[in-house]
């Protein structure tokens, strides 16, 4: 008998048997499933009724439901993904599901959560009795006081009878502080569990991960495959730069980390997580992405595996796709005047919106602007005015309030304390202010995967000094018709000889500031406007468009395996 004849015999049993025990698992899942389902049912009618009880309240008191102010012209949200259905209507028009975010940290006032408020502002436009649920473990703050701090830190104004918030007890499981060893691994284990957790409460029609949560939602198409999932990704869990950081000569908060028999466990720990990772990441139905930095590496994550389920080589060059994060545009550049007269207002102040979280790296800002101060005392422009450093970022629990004390105290020992000032967790006003005072902004992220401060910058008019990585270097601080929006080109008359506002150390960020402050009066004025108008593209508007586009697809999705509801759509496709 020939052997390759006799091979192929031998191999019948076992591939039927890999793919019976894929059956047997996915139809175990759904039983699962199915108990959840029935078991959040009665909850799910306490909703909905709670639900109608306050549109009724509201509306006997407010002439006009309107989740936000109607100048902003998003009464065309209806229009944006027109012609999307398969006989070209509108798809979805009186669309009526739960939708459900998982989004752990909802209240910490960060980017990420100003993407949840917008894509739910633009969801309750776009269908207006539709419901969107909030998975969050923000215990200590209840519904009204989350939906005020919204209006404070992000002027966005949601209708609250249509947005509930659902209180997760299991979020200590996805704290790095639980996991001090295999972090990457124990973080993602432990989101299964607080999305086990979210759907023993209710099971919505479309659930959406917000915060990166990947793991999550594949657990939700293994439970409930009638159920489509979305991803919005600010940030890869795990991506060939992080790799790379291990090195000796590696960036970021694990640079070094590669060296010796810990680090080599460490490398191929993260080479093995970042396949478990294409493999979660694939079974997702509607993947967005914040910039073309986190696109790109995505794609080559997700992107082959998405293609063989798709079934298509296109694929994954297609289906993820771009949806920049909402910025105040509108509000800045209605608040904020860029113009000759408004310069004196401003003063040799430099900016830095962030949260107090490692990553962002405020210590090399604060290095940065201490060597700054050592070697200039004022500029042409301020010449009676000494440089200032101002943090403002939000402070989510007691790591980042020691994060601060430890920021102060290394202000104090670089004998710059009196010429840097933190602003913790700042109002609306509050940023608007120092906006309008300061004359350059920065950002010291390594690989940041966005940078919404950045927009606001621009949009503001201030000069942008960012890391020569991610986002920020390439979508935001680019040149706009043919000129720079950041001191791309030397200047003639350089304080230090570094080639642009992109900067990545002391030295280089030290020099971009001289450089940012040493700007004649007719170059400054002149970079401001073009920095408004590149702030331009990340509107709040442009973010509904295309988040209402993406919206429509699994709101589509839905409705088809509603109709006709699916089998097991994981393991075996992929």
């Amino acid at each position: 008998m020939n052997l390759s004849f006799l091979f192929l015999l031998l191999s019948i049993p076992v591939v039927l048997a890999y793919f019976f025990g894929l059956y047997i698992l996915g139809s175990l899942g759904q039983v699962v499933g199915y108990y959840l389902r029935r078991a959040s049912r009665t909850r799910k009618e306490l909703l909905l009724a709670r639900v109608q009880t306050e549109q009724r309240a509201y509306a006997s008191t407010h002439p006009k439901r309107a989740p936000a102010n109607d100048e902003d012209g998003w009464e065309e949200v209806e229009g944006y993904a027109a012609g999307t259905a398969a006989n070209g209507a509108k798809a979805g028009e009186d669309w009526k599901g739960i939708i459900g975010f998982f989004h752990p940290f909802c209240n910490a006032g960060g980017g990420g959560e100003r993407v949840l408020w917008a894509a739910i502002r633009a969801n309750q436009k776009r269908w207006p009795d539709a419901v969107c649920v909030v998975y969050t473990g923000d215990h200590d703050v209840d519904k009204a006081a989350i939906l005020k701090r919204v209006e404070n830190r992000f002027n966005i104004h949601l209708h609250p009878p249509t947005v509930h918030f659902l209180y997760l007890s299991t979020r200590r499981y996805v704290l790095s502080s639980t996991w001090p060893h295999f972090t990457l691994l124990g973080q993602s284990l432990g989101s299964l569990i607080l999305a086990y957790d979210a759907f023993s409460l209710l099971v919505p029609d479309i659930f959406i991960d917000t915060m990166g949560y990947a793991f999550a939602l594949a657990l939700s198409s293994f439970l409930f495959p009638a159920v489509p999932t979305g991803a919005y990704v600010h940030y890869p869990t795990i991506s060939t730069d992080m790799l790379a950081s291990l090195s000796p000569n590696g960036q970021g908060v694990n640079a070094g980390a590669g060296v010796g028999w810990k680090g080599f466990a460490k490398r191929h720990y993260w080479s093995l997580f970042a396949r478990l990772y294409c493999l979660v990441g694939s079974t997702v139905d509607v993947v967005m992405t914040n910039s073309t930095w986190t696109q790109s590496h995505i794609r080559s994550l997700w992107g082959p595996r998405r293609a063989r389920r798709l079934r298509s080589a296109k694929a994954s060059e297609t289906d993820i796709d771009v949806v920049f994060p909402p910025v105040a545009v509108e509000e800045l550049t209605d608040a904020i005047d860029v113009s000759p007269e408004s310069e004196s207002k401003r003063g040799p102040t430099i900016i830095y919106i962030a949260q107090f979280r490692p990553e962002k790296n405020h210590t090399l800002i604060i290095e940065a602007f201490a060597k700054l101060v050592a070697q200039h005392n004022a500029f042409p422009s301020f010449p009676n005015t000494p440089p200032k450093l101002v943090l403002v970022g939000s402070v989510r629990d007691s790591d980042d309030a020691t994060r601060v004390y430890n920021l102060r105290l290394l202000a104090h020992e670089r004998k710059i304390k009196e010429k840097v000032e933190f602003v913790c967790d700042a109002s609306w006003p509050q940023i608007l202010y120092w906006l309008q005072c300061a004359s350059v902004g920065v950002n010291g992220m390594w690989n940041e995967h966005f940078g919404i401060g950045v927009v606001e910058y621009q949009a503001a008019g201030l000069i942008s000094v960012v890391n020569d990585s991610g986002g920020p270097k390439l979508d935001i601080v680019v040149e706009i018709d043919g000129e720079p929006t950041g001191n791309m080109q030397p200047m003639n008359h350089q304080v230090f000889e570094v080639p642009s506002f992109h900067a990545s150390t002391v030295e280089e960020y030290a020099s971009a500031f001289a450089n940012a402050l040493s700007l004649s009066s007719a170059e400054t004025s002149a970079m401001r406007l073009r920095a408004r108008k590149s702030a331009l593209r990340f509107t709040d508007r442009g973010f509904a468009e295309k988040w209402v586009k993406n919206m429509e697809r699994m709101v589509q999705l839905q409705e088809l395996r509603t109709r006709k509801p699916g089998g097991f759509l994981t393991m075996i496709e992929i």
